[in-house]
């Protein structure tokens, strides 16, 4: 079992920043991938930002050049630094996990693992 906790959330104005870190207990290794996807009202689940095992990242359109995906292997955190943010980037993060491969973003129902979320409030 993998177990996720996210933090990192709060209220920022347009054109700030935010770290957003996960962090994963339990059985996972650097063999997981790991992604951040997001969550807002009337709307379905996104996909923000993937890293694989060899730390190769994906990033969905509307967040390239802003944001930025890493993971720290020693000490199981994968984080999610935003920036330039804009009030379409509000929502609820969650961090996820699967073994090996890294689905598109568009599967999430393909990550086994969840976090609980984490809020980000941008205002304009």
């Amino acid at each position: 079992q993998v177990q996720l906790v996210e933090s990192g959330g709060g209220s920022v104005q347009a054109g700030g920043s935010l770290r957003l870190f996960c962090a994963a207990s339990g059985s996972i290794n650097k063999n997981y991938c790991m992604g951040w996807f997001r969550l807002s009202p009337g709307k379905e689940r996104e996909g923000v930002a993937t890293i694989d095992r060899t730390s190769s990242t994906i990033y969905a359109e509307s967040v390239k050049g802003r944001f930025t995906i890493s993971r720290d292997n020693t000490k199981n955190t994968l984080y999610l630094q935003m920036g330039n943010l804009k009030p379409e980037d509000a929502a609820m993060y969650y961090c996820a996990a699967r073994y090996w491969f890294c689905p598109s973003l568009d599967k999430p129902s393909d990550y086994p693992y969840w976090g609980q979320g984490t809020q980000v409030a941008v205002s304009s």
